[in-house]
């Protein structure tokens, strides 16, 4: 794991890919997979579009955002996570900016790759 700097929660947010960009987003990574449906890259404002930070096409697919398999999903992904190159890239994008916004597309706020991205991040340091 690169450095041993505890995340801020304040430092890191998660935001809808729909929702109009605020000034207070900060550095906005796209954290999925597959591009949003009707979201042009031109005006989509994202900074960068770290796919390979998302969960695995077949772990996506089997989840189907099912709010009762949540938290198998979780311990998934995390495993995922542990072993994915691109969790140094994202603590390094965090360190370098005051607020970094995790955007995704899915249509719950609460049950998405992104909010258990985030919760991976500031547990692990």
């Amino acid at each position: 794991m690169t450095g041993s700097r505890r995340i801020a929660a304040s430092a890191v947010r998660t935001k809808r890919v729909y929702l109009p960009v605020d000034p207070d987003d900060g550095y906005r990574v796209l954290v999925d997979r597959l591009w949003p449906r009707g979201v042009a890259k031109a005006t989509a404002h994202v900074d960068l579009w770290l796919k390979e930070i998302a969960p695995s096409t077949e772990l996506r697919k089997w989840w189907n955002h099912d709010p009762a398999l949540l938290d198998e999903f979780t311990a998934k992904y995390r495993g995922e996570l542990d072993a994915n190159d691109a969790v140094a890239t994202l603590r390094a994008i965090i360190a370098e900016h005051p607020t970094t916004t995790l955007v995704y597309s899915a249509h719950d706020p609460e049950l998405n790759q992104a909010v258990v991205l985030r919760a991976y991040l500031l547990d692990r340091h």
